[in-house]
């Protein structure tokens, strides 16, 4: 598990519900649980801070660092896809996007694509995506934010042919590697929800900062189907989807972990004094 993604994990489950700010010295203990070294910890939050996912300050001696608006935002919505609820009636509307920027910015084009393929979008074409989610006004807040503005237009449109729908998914989204994601994860987690509930079943104690752990990586490992699964409306799923399957697995083992895991790092989080005027931010 790399150093800075399992920062997002940490911050999106936990330090988000405690004021969103959070010691460093905490941090490191908490990712220690994991193997990580202090010293790969602190080079992570270095990264993201000059990335501008995390913002920092001082209190006395000791450094405090809370998510950006940026990050706050991206935590937001990945809460949002993670814990979401069931989709409503798809009015078979499609969100698209097409761009034309130039060779010379090609950095922005390619960020570009990382932010459609985070939010879900399918690649009809090189440079045209879809969505059959109304994102068009965080398309238009990515746009603005990265002055591309001249080079994008946004669509809500209507699908007129010739592809029926459920093709034109599978067109534009590898469903089969979804598919075996899933299927994959069920494999690895079903035995393990099974087995720490028989324990518990059986009155066995089950260490916090265990649950902690295996919480975290359970959430860790699930937040990477945001990369892969757009969240389809029911209209446009294939026969054979195991994400229902998948998520009633990870809503019932992150249920039984989730008092625990949240003691666990209650034990852990120092949260920040409160300061006077003379506080340093930096």
């Amino acid at each position: 598990m790399k150093p800075q993604s399992m920062l997002f994990t940490i911050y999106g489950e936990y330090v988000r519900h405690y004021g969103g700010e959070i010691w460093v010295g905490s941090l490191t203990r908490l990712m220690g649980e994991f193997g990580l070294s202090e010293q790969a910890v602190r080079a992570a939050i270095s990264r993201m801070l000059k990335q501008g996912w995390l913002v920092s300050r001082k209190v006395g001696n000791r450094g405090y660092y809370a998510m950006s608006p940026r990050g706050q935002k991206r935590l937001d919505e990945a809460a949002a896809r993670i814990y979401r609820q069931d989709s409503q009636v798809w009015n078979g509307t499609w969100c698209m996007v097409s761009y034309n920027i130039p060779e010379e910015r090609r950095q922005l084009r390619d960020q570009l694509r990382k932010e459609l393929s985070w939010m879900g979008f399918g690649m009809l074409s090189t440079s045209t995506w879809i969505s059959p989610n109304d994102l068009a006004d965080r398309v238009r807040e990515i746009t603005v934010t990265y002055e591309i503005t001249d080079y994008v237009e946004i669509f809500n449109c209507q699908h007129l042919g010739w592809s029926h729908p459920g093709d034109l998914v599978e067109k534009c989204w590898n469903i089969d590697e979804m598919n075996q994601a899933y299927q994959e994860f069920i494999e690895i987690y079903r035995p393990q929800y099974e087995d720490i509930l028989q324990k518990i079943q059986n009155g066995q104690e089950i260490p916090d900062n265990y649950c902690f752990v295996e919480k975290t990586k359970l959430v860790h490992e699930y937040r990477k189907f945001l990369f892969i699964d757009p969240d389809f409306p029911k209209e446009l799923l294939p026969d054979v989807w195991l994400a229902a399957d998948a998520d009633q697995l990870f809503q019932d083992y992150y249920t039984l972990l989730n008092p625990c895991a949240n003691r666990f790092f209650d034990s852990v989080y120092e949260p920040c004094p409160l300061v006077e005027a003379n506080e340093v931010n930096s």
